[in-house]
């Protein structure tokens, strides 16, 4: 598209939330223009980027625009934008008035979304609020057939081939006569945007496109169907996106066009593209909600790979982009790295967009000190009122610890502060502020020590940066590791307007040797946009098993596909030799989950590969390994078209000799103390100009810190290369007393290494149970099995493997080698039941035991009386399947698959007679222990770099201080709370506040427990003497079980992000009689102990400390399966209400949080038809903060199989608290092929036939508060 046309400007302009950038291209100036202004001023201005190029103009013209009279356009040549409109809407729930229409049934589909709730130790189950106001149902139904050659032989004229090759039967077709009363009523409430998301319309749209037609021919003015924006299989996600398009195109298009308003006639022929979230640019016309989310973000991550990847580097490079609130956290090796799915603000997105991970730091971000540690973020003190610096009464935050140490110069930060908005950053206040925190810091230390020495200002607010920058380090590690990648082997590539203060020291934690900062590292979302392509995409769903004859129909369905982005490119002006194209195959493996977007190889020929190769190829990288024998499965072809534009160009430089000019000396510190440090400003820097550490770079706005042993040096383009010297770090490890700030950044190592261990299980499992549903948990633990670090997967399994490690540590004693790897599953042995296999590995550093690692999954079949091993009626362990006290999984580093392979087909029993299924899908469990095996390697290597670097005594101890550290706070927890129970329910004895609760299972067994605190010393004394005795059925529960339980309750009570360990059961003594059900013998059944038992402990224990009311209860496990396949499935229900809040409905409780299939792929996959899956309306009990409601959903099975359900609260009902209304109870209905609706009760198997449909109505949770009390008050 030619070069610069004479005498005419470019503009790319980045509008954030707080201020909005402006780079120009002036013809004539080897130097662009660059502004920054307020995004919001309206005083001044009406629209920022408007304002950006007006001024612009004015100064390149030198002829005045009055802000009254339209831009002139003569002098543009384009305008690229990128713009955070669509994200503050959506964040701040900001955007249009919009309705959701649904199939009938599924009204609440999004509300209840996948069930799980976003932090599980949030009582209040807080979650973003939905973007629909009003929900239509539409009575319409398609049913997939399942089998293919009755689709073709059924002569029935509604079964029809969908888009995706897929047979459909429109079982009830769209009524519009119907439907435009409802639409109507939504038009006369004020709304006039529709989303639309109607079952299986990825492959058959037909309906949602007459909705659209009926809708626009109404009246409405925007509509957006979920088959057109995003046509995949998944209602969720596609119902989520239409949501989020709806939500914010009208938004968009209002803001577009008062910009687009604002220039004089001429607009028609100027060129105005927008940065959409995948880094292709779009022109107005097709710039739509759904994909404008990281429009910001998105120029960024094209700025920097751009200029930077193969021009300054060879190396891939992170993207690190620090701004006031956040910090996004990307990667690029050579090609954008996309996701077709996120979530933002509660809201799925099913879109490609450029994989850009956010974390809740920045340099807004707040500093606490609690319970003994440093503490930043997530919490941010904003704009208003900001830093103590900016002089409105703030909090300490990143920017002010920057400020003390001299990271941030007042002398070159706008004097914008103040009443009158004239005065510099107040370093005073700052340091004041600091000085109170030091005082409160350097008193709890010499409780601890008396000898501490106190620890000065600046020693402080370096101890805040350096746990920042643990806290940024964090999602850089995932982002790299979970894709088999080394981050040391990156650049980092640091961007935005605090990012280059913590360049070098994150590059050095990180193990990276380089960092790269642009010359335009400020303003670079916003320079990026000149550096972009348009993009045009289409894609179509595709079913089919990879082979000869589908690899022929992809090739047609592509070339359909590639001709409508071309025709979409030219007819925005582009030929054909300025487009280039891609087409994807999204592949996955048969009876997996995980889809991988593969772009068309090519071979060293040039003639196109096999997408089968480079699907094995990539998997094998992702997930390291492969699965044989194993069908590969195509599910969409997907094209992108790229339109070449006319972009920015970088500038080469003239190489230099000699020294640059130093502008001044400022007073910076760096961890040993002041350096009295040169100050240099870019502008006078040229090619070839070397600057040694400890030195500071004004690059514009940005302050660029280069430490000392560290070297900057200008490249050819006018970029800052700094060279990292990686220096040893030796921590002075006290065995007693902990350091405060190293307190902080251990806490953050550990329990990053158990997330990463999870995120390697995740990837190299097969099954759904742990892939998608993450019924999985991984942990750390000392020599002597104390817990050091649990990721918080399933709260049911917190705190309990550590009983199984110590089990397996008395077992084994010193027959404990090098390369052995651990196996059990055993309640006895320290398991919850048989489905969750632990694996176990200790770790060596000279031939001394140093610590353990270990990981436990849901496996789905381990053998027992029925297929998923989950017996509803199940009276002896036996009968649940293999159950394994102590084998060596791995001994001596060789894998004992002949050994664990027989006790998983052979599981032996006390009774001969009894023949006892084994496993029914061995090679699924043997994959699984695979991946379990590589999860705990990846945390053995993880821990084995953490010794590496600072030494096993220094992280011996850490894993024993963060466990003092938990403890102290779970003290100071249990002395608010006893000071906090109301002496109406609470007995006081001398210190001791003792308060006794009991709750009953559906047979009646009671769980009594008497809780005893002692509000001086912060200790807790939980006796459950009273409780019943073992049962004759299967909800007898482990010990671990009732420990995990406790251990979730006062993580959940303690309102401090504290780290998963031991030390949270320091302070408390658990009393469990032997032979009650809560402490059962070896041979007792135990299958529902861990799944309905611990959420009645819960329940008990929560309405003991006086928390919340009860929640549902139970888990509504329901198994379903034949002889060739077997599906589990766990129900949200509603959560209990509490002193402030309602509970929330349709999640899963307390100790569970495992996922939902979504309805398409459950009928995709299954024989089934959901019918409905809802909330079950005032299920919840009524009080001043009512229950949240339980669920409802119906199944009918297509063909005979053996269902199970293993629930409670069928009997006895979620209590209420403080005279609130109890939740209603739980039922399960089997609706028979006559017509007979049969009442299955709590816990029962059963032959089903096709055609038969089952009823599972989930609990609500118990309301809080007397309203009758409350009304007479």
């Amino acid at each position: 598209m030619g070069s610069v046309e004479e005498g005419k400007l470019r503009f790319c302009i980045d509008r954030g939330g707080t201020f909005t950038d402006v780079y120009a291209e002036i013809p004539g100036k080897s130097e662009g223009r660059v502004m920054k202004l307020l995004s919001v001023d309206p005083t001044n201005y009406d629209d920022a980027p408007v304002e950006g190029i007006r001024r612009i103009l004015e100064e390149f013209t030198g002829q005045k625009i009055p802000r009254s009279s339209k831009v002139p356009t003569d002098k543009i040549e384009w305008v690229r934008m990128g713009t955070t409109v669509a994200t503050n809407a959506l964040l701040e729930r900001k955007g249009e008035k919009i309705a959701l229409c649904v199939t009938r049934g599924f009204r609440d589909l999004l509300q209840i979304g996948n069930q799980a709730r976003p932090n599980i130790f949030d009582l209040t189950v807080s979650k973003p609020s939905n973007l629909y106001e009003e929900v239509v149902e539409i009575d319409e139904r398609v049913e997939l057939v399942l089998d293919e050659e009755n689709a073709k032989s059924d002569s029935c004229a509604s079964i029809v081939q969908g888009i995706s090759g897929e047979f459909v039967r429109v079982a009830k077709p769209l009524n519009e006569e119907d439907l435009k009363p409802l639409l109507k009523s939504l038009l006369e409430k004020g709304i006039s945007c529709l989303a639309v998301v109607l079952l299986h319309s990825y492959t058959y749209p037909h309906h949602e496109v007459s909705v659209e037609k009926l809708a626009m021919s109404l009246g409405f003015k925007h509509v957006s169907l979920s088959s057109a924006l995003t046509p995949m299989v998944r209602a969720v996600p596609r119902g989520f996106t239409a949501c989020v398009d709806a939500y914010l195109t009208p938004v968009i298009k209002e803001y577009l066009k008062g910009f687009i308003s604002k220039f004089d006639e001429g607009l028609g022929k100027l060129n105005v593209l927008f940065m959409q979230s995948d880094g292709g640019l779009a022109p107005e016309s097709r710039f739509s909600g759904h994909k404008a989310v990281l429009s910001g973000p998105a120029g960024g991550v094209v700025g920097y790979s751009q200029t930077l990847f193969g021009v300054e580097t060879e190396k891939p490079l992170i993207g690190f982009d620090m701004g006031g609130t956040s910090t996004d956290v990307s990667r690029y090796a050579g090609s954008y790295e996309h996701v077709i799915e996120t979530q933002i603000s509660g809201a799925i997105i099913q879109a490609p967009q450029l994989e850009i991970n956010t974390v809740a730091a920045g340099g807004g971000s707040k500093l606490k000190f609690q319970f003994g540690a440093f503490r930043v973020g997530p919490e941010s003190v904003g704009a208003h009122p900001g830093p103590v610096c900016y002089r409105k009464g703030g909090e300490l935050a990143v920017t002010d610890a920057n400020l003390i140490l001299g990271y941030v110069i007042p002398d070159y930060f706008p004097s914008i502060f103040g009443p009158s908005e004239d005065q510099p950053l107040d370093i005073g206040a700052t340091r004041d502020e600091f000085e109170k925190l030091a005082g409160q810091i350097n008193s709890y230390r010499k409780e601890q020590d008396p000898t501490a020495k106190d620890m000065t200002v600046e020693e402080i607010a370096q101890g805040f940066i350096n746990v920042a920058n643990e806290t940024m380090c964090r999602p850089i590690r995932q982002l790299t590791e979970m894709k088999g990648h080394e981050t040391k082997n990156h650049a980092l590539a640091c961007f935005g307007g605090a990012g280059p203060q913590h360049a070098c020291a994150i590059a050095r934690s990180l193990g990276m040797k380089e960092v790269l900062i642009h010359r335009f590292c400020g303003i670079l979302s916003a320079y990026g946009m000149g550096m972009a392509d348009v993009v045009e995409e289409e894609q179509e769903p595709y079913s089919a098993v990879y082979g000869p004859e589908s690899v022929l129909e992809v090739s047609n369905r592509e070339a359909t596909l590639l001709n409508r982005v071309i025709e979409k490119l030219q007819l925005q002006g582009f030929k054909e030799d300025s487009i280039t194209t891609e087409t994807y195959l999204n592949l996955r493996y048969e009876g997996t989950d995980t889809a991988i977007m593969v772009k068309s190889p090519m071979n060293q020929d040039g003639s196109r590969g096999d997408y089968a190769i480079e699907f094995v190829r990539l998997f094998q990288q992702e997930y390291g390994f492969e699965l044989q024998n194993r069908n590969i499965l195509i599910c969409d072809v997907r094209v992108r078209g790229i339109g070449v534009t006319n972009i920015l160009k970088p500038r080469a430089l003239d190489p230099v000799l000699g020294t640059p000019k130093i502008e001044g000396r400022y007073r910076v510190y760096f961890g040993n103390g002041w350096h009295d440090t040169p100050l240099f400003k870019l502008e006078d820097m040229a090619c070839g100009h070397a600057i040694c550490g400890p030195a500071v770079i004004m690059n514009g706005n940005s302050t660029v810190i280069i430490e000392p042993n560290c070297k900057a040096v200008v490249t050819k383009y006018g970029n800052i290369k700094i060279e990292i010297e990686s220096i040893h770090r030796v921590v002075e490890a006290s065995k007693e007393v902990a350091d405060v700030v190293q307190l902080s950044i251990f806490n953050h190592r550990f329990m990053g290494i158990a997330e990463q261990m999870g995120r390697t299980l995740q990837r190299t499992s097969i099954s759904t149970n742990i892939k998608e549903r993450l019924d999985f948990s991984c942990a750390l633990f000392g020599p002597d099995s104390g817990l050091v670090a649990n990721a918080p997967h399933v709260p049911v399994h917190l705190g309990a493997m550590s009983s199984t490690v110590r089990w397996q540590l008395d077992y084994w004693g010193d027959n404990l080698n090098e390369g052995d790897v651990l196996v059990t599953n055993h309640p006895c042995a320290g398991g919850s039941h048989l489905p969750d296999i632990t694996v176990v590995t200790p770790v060596f550093d000279n031939g001394k035991l140093v610590f353990f690692v270990a990981s436990r999954g849901h496996h789905a079949e381990i053998g027992g009386i029925t297929p998923g091993s989950m017996p509803p009626f199940s009276k002896s362990i036996w009968e649940e399947g293999a159950a394994i006290k102590a084998f060596k999984l791995v001994e001596k580093g060789i894998f004992q698959e002949e050994g664990i392979s027989k006790l998983l087909l052979f599981p032996s029993s006390d009774d001969s007679a009894h023949n006892i299924p084994g496993t029914r899908r061995l090679q699924d469990n043997l994959s699984d222990l695979r991946a379990q095996i590589a999860a705990n390697q990846r945390g053995i290597s993880l821990i084995k770099e953490l010794i590496e670097q600072y030494g096993l005594a220094t992280v011996q101890s850490y894993m024993n201080h963060v466990q003092v550290n938990a403890a102290g706070a779970v003290r100071e927890m249990l002395k608010s709370v006893a000071a906090k129970i109301s002496s109406l329910s609470a007995k006081n004895e001398g210190d001791s506040v003792i308060i006794e609760e009991e709750d009953f299972m559906d047979d009646g067994s009671v769980i009594h427990l008497k809780l005893t605190i002692d509000r001086k010393k912060g200790e807790a004394f939980f006796d459950f003497s009273g409780t019943s005795p073992e049962v004759y059925g299967n909800w007898n529960a482990p010990e671990a079980v009732t420990a995990a339980a406790v251990i979730y309750c006062l993580r959940s009570l303690v309102d401090v992000d504290i780290p998963l360990n031991q030390g949270c059961l320091a302070p408390v003594k658990i009393y469990i009689p032997p032979g009650s059900f809560l402490s059962p013998s070896d041979k007792a059944a135990v299958v529902g102990g861990n799944v309905l038992t611990s959420q009645r402990i819960t329940d008990v224990v929560l309405t003991a400390f006086q928390a919340c009311a009860c929640s549902q209860g139970c888990m509504n496990n329901l198994t379903f399966g034949d002889n060739t396949f077997g599906y589990y499935e766990t129900i949200g229900g509603g959560s209990g209400a509490g002193p402030t809040w309602h509970g929330a409905s349709g999640v899963q409780c307390h100790m569970t949080n495992t996922r939902m299939t979504d309805p398409e792929i459950f009928e995709q996959r299954y024989p089934v038809l959901l019918h409905r899956f809802g909330l079950r309306k005032y299920s919840g009990g009524g009080g001043i903060h009512r229950g949240g409601d339980g669920i409802v959903r119906e199944i009918e099975f297509r063909r005979p199989v053996v269902v199970s359900i293993l629930s409670e609260r069928r009997v006895h009902a979620p209590r209420g608290l403080k005279g609130g209304i109890d939740g209603a109870r739980g039922a399960n209905f089997l609706i028979t092929k006559d017509g007979r609706k049969v009442n299955l009760g709590g816990k029962n198997t059963v032959e089903v036939q096709g055609g038969e449909i089952l009823q599972i109505l989930t609990p609500g949770g118990g309301g809080w508060g007397s309203l009758s009390a409350a009304n007479e008050g």
